[in-house]
């Protein structure tokens, strides 16, 4: 039953994107060769993913939420914080989001080194998941740790190669996956059971300080470096037309296996560790955690196939097809289009949208929360694709949005503030980091920019947009209520209606969110 569930969330999440991509193969821009691996790619995808995401429910949670519990009654601050860290470094290194934005690095940069890049992303996440750690510790204010780290962060972006830009942006959304996410939460809510607070309210805000981290650990890395020297992205038909559709996949199992063992080997080295000295699972569900591990090793290796032999060479084509064509109003609108399906159909939103409105008692409804979301990454698709086009500079969105970021924070309840930065990195999901960003990188190589300072960033952009979209939701449900309050069918005339401890229920309503923070 559980993997029928899995089952039905991933084909949620790709069949969307197969059936825009089918309409325009036969309306506007044909595939050609790559059609066919295009679709069994996709098909390799639902089915790895489904694997996935059954073995991360079965195997990694269960073991996350152990070990933070555990490391909690242990009682020894730098424990916590140096485990933190080991995990988020760890969990971060097996994402399969990370390790596909690195691969479409180096092949329009080969002098950035894919695996120095993976290895730094996964030490801003560790560091920063040790912040998340202590802020839940100590219940530090969330807004006071984003408005430092963003100072410092943008600190370092202006010092920093202009290559380095998009990809260090992009590297705090990609990093928020389907492995890394959940771990997350769960390490998490597992500190905040056993300390006391509220493990769900805590872990909202949680994943907002941890995509933190791959940005700053990027951006440094470019402070450091002379730059990356861009290649034109490559035509993403060449390589597939002389070969028939099973060789193509046949040919990737050697390189993906490969690439799945390095990337899961020091998680179960992690596991065993902990098993031995930290949570001593019964036999039982120690069974169920290497089941768990199986399957994540199999949705690993079937998503990797599915990305590399049909969804990057395939994207990078229709995104080169469009805009060679001289559709510019018709790639803009497409990246909007393509922007809405993939925040509607990725799997994390629709967990994190239910865990809102479940937690805010059915007040922040869950359509409100996809609407918003799915305007706003729509919007940040769509100017991705007009930076493309045009040649706009990153710093002209970034700037601007995330000073509208902190500038909403003003106005907006806290609970909305923590679960707007969330939004932020679950938004830019799978579909973002394969094919969103493979058709970017086709665009840009077929209009003659240079892929890595004009393509990367629209995961930067996908992640940015969502926080701007929930606090001005926030503010929007807020000032509802309030009206409501005042209105004249809810009040006597001359009076404001009163909660049983003498407060307004508008008082109430705002003193709720602001507590639930």
């Amino acid at each position: 039953m559980i993997f029928l569930e899995k089952l039905k969330e991933s084909s949620i999440s790709v069949l969307p994107i197969m059936a825009l991509v089918s309409l325009l193969h036969f309306a506007l821009a044909p595939l050609g060769v790559l059609f066919v691996p295009f679709l069994l790619g996709g098909i390799l995808i639902i089915a790895g993913l489904s694997f996935f995401l059954v073995g991360a429910d079965i195997g990694v949670l269960p073991m996350g939420q152990r070990a933070g519990s555990a490391l909690v009654h242990k009682r020894s601050l730098p424990l916590l914080l140096g485990a933190g860290f080991v995990i988020g470094f760890i969990i971060t290194v097996a994402e399969p989001d990370v390790q596909v934005l690195a691969v479409q690095v180096t092949e329009v940069a080969p002098s950035i080194s894919g695996r120095m890049l993976v290895l730094m992303i996964a030490a801003g996440v560790g560091f920063f998941v040790s912040v998340a750690l202590l802020r839940v510790t100590f219940q530090v204010s969330l807004r006071r740790l984003l408005a430092l780290f963003y100072a410092l962060l943008f600190l370092c972006a202006a010092f920093s190669s202009p290559e380095f830009l998009g990809v260090g942006f992009d590297a705090g959304g990609a990093t928020t996956g389907p492995m890394t996410v959940p771990f997350i939460l769960a390490l998490g809510m597992g500190v905040a059971a056993v300390r006391g607070g509220n493990a769900e309210n805590d872990s909202f805000g949680f994943i907002g300080l941890a995509s933190i981290g791959p940005i700053m650990a990027v951006l440094f890395m470019g402070m450091l470096s002379h730059g990356g020297s861009a290649l034109p992205a490559e035509h993403a038909g060449t390589g597939h037309a002389a070969a028939s559709v099973a060789a193509i996949f046949l040919g990737l199992v050697p390189e993906v296996l490969h690439e799945v063992l390095v990337a899961l080997g020091p998680l179960f080295l992690l596991f065993a560790v902990f098993q031995i000295t930290l949570v001593r699972m019964p036999s039982h569900q120690l069974m169920r955690l290497i089941m768990g591990l199986v399957y994540t090793f199999i949705g690993l290796a079937l998503f990797f196939l599915g990305v590399k032999g049909g969804f990057m060479p395939a994207g990078r084509e229709l995104g080169a097809l469009i805009a060679s064509g001289q559709h510019s109003v018709l790639f803009v609108a497409a990246g909007v289009v393509f922007g809405a399906l993939v925040v509607c159909a990725e799997p994390a939103v629709w967990v994190l949208t239910v865990q809102v409105e479940e937690i805010s008692g059915g007040s922040i409804r869950r359509s409100l929360m996809m609407a918003a979301l799915s305007v706003g990454v729509a919007c940040a698709v769509g100017m991705a694709m007009f930076r493309i086009v045009n040649g706009v500079s990153l710093w002209y969105f970034l700037i601007p949005g995330y000073l509208l970021c902190f500038g909403l924070m003003r106005f907006c309840p806290p609970l909305f503030t923590a679960i707007a930065f969330d939004s932020g990195g679950v938004a830019s999901g799978p579909m973002a980091s394969t094919f969103v960003l493979a058709f970017a990188l086709g665009a840009s190589g077929a209009l003659g920019g240079n892929p890595i300072t004009d393509a990367f960033g629209v995961i930067a952009l996908i992640a940015m947009t969502p926080i701007i979209a929930i606090q001005a939701l926030g503010i929007l449900v807020t000032r509802a209520g309030n009206r409501k309050t005042l209105s004249p069918e809810n009040a006597p005339p001359g009076a404001m209606p009163e909660s049983p401890s003498g407060n307004s229920q508008s008082e109430t309503q705002t003193a709720s969110l602001e507590d639930n923070a």
